[in-house]
C-alpha cells in the first residue's frame, strides 16, 4: 500500500454515517479482488487452529509484533485468490478479510472507536439493493458489520495479551526464510518471527500453568503447526 499508515487492503476508509450513505448499498458478489495483492493480513487468536491448517501463522517484525497469516510468498500477491477474484474453494478466510469494507478505527479525540468503510470498495453501490440505512437507521447488514468489527476489536486486545506474554518471555526470534521453488528460482522472506521452540520449552512450570490457563499453549502449537504450510505455498506458487 502507499500508505504504511493505513490498515492493510484499506484506501479510503471514512466513518459509516446515515445521512451521507442513505443511498449506500453493499453489493453481495463474493468478489475479493480486494485481497489480491496482499500477502499477509493480521490474525486474531480465536482463529489460529483454523489458520494453521492452511497457512503459516507468523509474527510481523514491529515495535509490537502483529500475528499474520502468510498468503503468498512475493510482495502483491496472495495465492488463494484466483484469476476469477473469487477465494479458492475450501480454504479458510481470514476474519480480516471477511470483515472488508469495515472496520474499527479509533476517534482520538472521542476515545472511542467508531464504524468505518472503505470508500474505495467496488462492493460499494449506490443503490436500495442492500442498504446500510433504511429510513435514517441503520440496517440489519449495519448491525452485522458493526457487532463483527467490535467483537474483531475485542479479540485483537485479547490476542495483544498473548503476544505481549511471548515478548516478555523474549521467545520471538527473528526468522529468514530462503526457498527454493520447484522450477529452481530462490525467493528470500524477512521481516517476520516466529516463536523460539527451545526457549518456549524451557518456561518455568508456574510460568507454563499460567499459559495453559490463559489457553495460550494451544495458540502456540497452533503456530508450530503451521510452520508445515510453507511447503502448500511453494505449490501454488509453481502451479501459477
Amino acid at each position: 500500500m502507499s500508505n504504511p499508515k493505513l490498515p492493510v487492503m484499506y484506501q479510503r476508509p471514512r466513518p459509516v454515517m446515515a445521512e451521507r450513505d442513505a443511498s449506500t448499498s453493499l453489493a453481495s458478489s463474493g468478489d475479493f479482488g480486494f485481497a489480491a495483492k496482499t500477502n499477509s493480513v493480521p490474525v486474531i487468536a480465536t482463529e489460529f487452529t483454523l489458520l494453521c491448517k492452511f497457512f503459516p501463522i507468523l509474527f510481523a517484525d514491529a515495535e509490537f509484533p502483529q500475528p499474520v497469516a502468510l498468503l503468498g510468498l512475493r510482495d502483491e500477491e496472495n495465492l488463494f485468490v484466483n484469476a476469477d477474484s473469487q477465494w479458492e474453494t475450501d480454504i479458510y478466510v481470514p476474519a480480516y478479510v471477511r470483515r472488508y469494507p469495515f472496520i474499527f478505527l479509533e476517534d482520538k479525540e472521542r476515545g472511542e472507536f467508531v464504524l468505518c468503510l472503505d470508500e474505495a470498495s467496488p462492493a460499494l453501490v449506490n443503490d436500495d439493493s442492500n442498504p446500510l440505512f433504511k429510513d435514517g437507521k441503520p440496517t440489519e447488514l449495519a448491525d452485522r458489520a458493526l457487532e463483527f468489527c467490535r467483537q474483531f476489536q475485542a479479540q485483537h486486545a485479547a490476542t495483544a495479551e498473548f503476544v505481549k506474554a511471548l515478548v516478555d518471555n523474549d521467545l520471538l526470534v527473528e526468522n529468514r526464510a530462503d526457498i527454493t521453488m520447484l522450477n529452481g528460482a530462490k525467493l528470500s522472506l524477512n521481516g517476520f518471527k516466529v516463536i523460539d521452540e527451545a526457549r518456549f520449552n524451557a518456561l518455568p512450570e508456574e510460568e507454563f500453568l499460567r499459559w495453559r490457563e490463559r489457553g495460550w499453549l494451544h495458540l502456540a502449537y497452533c503456530h508450530f503447526i503451521s510452520i508445515s504450510n510453507w511447503a502448500g505455498l511453494i505449490e501454488r506458487v509453481a502451479k501459477r
